[in-house]
């Protein structure tokens, strides 16, 4: 086990270790320039050599405290089946689902289709320095039902789920709990140091369903792998829950929680045991420095008495300038001092 990332996620440290989502991604030119080979996105992400290199391209640039690998989170329902594709500017498209490959699918058949994700873990593993953390991850079992169902992004379509019956809904999500969980296990013998779920549709949920369908599935999967890998910690994003963020915090449990740019500071529940990450909006990259810091430094002054993770409220945006992300890196360095 490794890092600041990862210390001040098991021992509640006071520092601000920085990294952000998609830090691998489209706004680095050396990026696009591995990107511009793999015409197929899901043959890029299951590229041993080439999302090595992408997924350490940020440490190389920026020095930040934790890699992020390089990976997608269909990739797990590529593997049972439903045949994933990305085309430009309309992302994921996914053909229909077949219910019987995605509930007899046995452990060992997923794994094997998932192996070079554990290779490519493996290999950045041994790149890394050691005093830097790997990240893996997966998407949480409503949003991988999303995708699933809508063989798309939502976007804002909720009605989706109108022609499936509720214990349907609930066996779809245990089965992805599953499989979720064995991709986590298998991140973390590979050599990940922290896991983070991304709930990313978790906004859709009516608030009477919440419970059912967020709270949980990411339960079940944190106290699985607490009780397994004690010394891995857990990173929860569920995006878009606004003012149930606390009640989520309570009830789950996860070591760290990341926050999106939507919910107001003065909401959380800073006596939660959990290690605070994100909240920035993305956008502030974009703008002016002056901007930039003056955002940043509102998000390091709230957290200043309490273990936080510098990061942002989502990805970094295709537009941003490489330079940008330098400054804010900078910036958050010498508040640390």
């Amino acid at each position: 086990m490794s890092g600041s990332l990862h210390y001040s996620l098991l021992n509640k440290q006071k520092n601000f270790p920085i990294w952000f989502m998609r830090q691998a991604g489209r706004y680095l030119p050396e990026y696009k320039k591995i990107r511009k080979k793999n015409k197929n996105f899901i043959n890029f992400c299951l590229n041993v050599n080439d999302a090595t290199k992408v997924s350490l391209q940020p440490i190389n640039r920026f020095d930040l405290d934790a890699v992020i690998i390089f990976s997608d989170i269909l990739l797990i329902l590529n593997a049972v089946g439903q045949k994933v594709e990305f085309k430009e500017k309309t992302g994921p498209i996914l053909k229909n689902y077949n219910l019987n490959k995605f509930n007899k699918t046995n452990d060992k058949n997923f794994i094997k289709k998932l192996k070079n994700v554990y290779k490519i873990i493996n290999k950045t593993r041994k790149k890394l320095p050691k005093e830097k953390s790997l990240i893996g991850f997966a998407g949480s079992p409503w949003t991988l039902l999303t995708y699933m169902i809508n063989k798309g992004s939502p976007k804002k379509n909720i009605r989706f789920l109108k022609n499936l019956k509720k214990k349907e809904v609930i066996k779809i999500i245990k089965r992805l709990e599953h499989l979720i969980y064995i991709h986590c296990k298998q991140q973390i013998l590979a050599g990940a140091d922290i896991i983070q779920l991304f709930d990313s549709w978790a906004g859709l949920i009516e608030k009477k369903n919440l419970k059912k369908y967020c709270i949980n599935p990411n339960k079940n999967i944190v106290n699985k792998i607490k009780k397994n890998f004690p010394n891995n910690p857990v990173i929860c994003f569920p995006k878009g829950i606004n003012q149930n963020i606390n009640n989520f915090i309570k009830e789950v449990k996860p070591h760290g929680i990341s926050i999106d740019h939507d919910i107001s500071l003065k909401s959380l529940n800073l006596n939660n045991d959990v290690v605070f990450q994100g909240g920035m909006n993305p956008k502030f990259l974009l703008g002016n420095n002056k901007k930039m810091f003056k955002e940043a430094k509102k998000y390091l002054d709230f957290f200043k008495n309490k273990p936080y993770i510098f990061n942002l409220g989502h990805g970094i945006l295709p537009q941003t300038k490489p330079e940008n992300v330098k400054k804010l890196v900078e910036f958050v360095r010498s508040y640390n001092l």
